[in-house]
């Protein structure tokens, strides 16, 4: 299992494949003094060395397609796409071409790159897992985002900065 980001839900979803004797190799922007798994500088070689690529490193303009047609095909068509970082993350007409021809095996998505609707395309698939992002499900995630708000609301009403404005 290859893990592009390694932060900290990439060394959750590390760690589990591990623990299921998975060989785990990673790839980031810098090697980590403190983690057992093998590093890999380049994301297509990271694609090359895995059966299951999952994707979970930040978005943002320096990741935009970092899963490129390169890395896609690379990976190859017995392996797996697993999307759990941000959809600008990854080529989603690469994916999608590279799915649909056979160049690559297996897709699971809860991302996508015209967030929140998945292509048409992608659904069409027989070989694509699609489901909603659910990042924040958790119970402490969740009780967290409504003392947020609530804190938020009370400063608000006592005149003061909001802790979180949206701008």
């Amino acid at each position: 299992m290859g893990v592009l980001g390694l932060g900290g839900i990439g060394r959750a979803i590390a760690d589990r494949g591990a623990a299921l004797r998975m060989r785990v190799v990673y790839s980031g922007p810098r090697r980590k003094a403190d983690v057992p798994y093998d590093y890999v500088v380049d994301p297509i070689e990271l694609a090359r060395r895995s059966d299951y690529l999952v994707v979970a490193c930040k978005g943002g303009p320096e990741t935009r397609h970092l899963v490129s047609a390169a890395v896609i095909d690379a990976l190859g068509p017995n392996g797996t796409l697993i999307n759990v970082a941000r959809g600008s993350v990854v080529d989603e007409p690469a994916l999608i071409k590279a799915l649909a021809e056979g160049r690559l095996g297996h897709a699971a998505l809860d991302v996508f790159e015209s967030e929140p609707n998945p292509s048409p395309e992608l659904l069409k698939l027989s070989n694509v897992i699609v489901q909603p992002h659910h990042g924040s499900a958790t119970v402490e995630t969740r009780t967290a985002i409504g003392r947020l708000m609530i804190d938020n609301l009370s400063v608000h009403f006592a005149g003061q900065p909001l802790l979180t404005p949206v701008r």
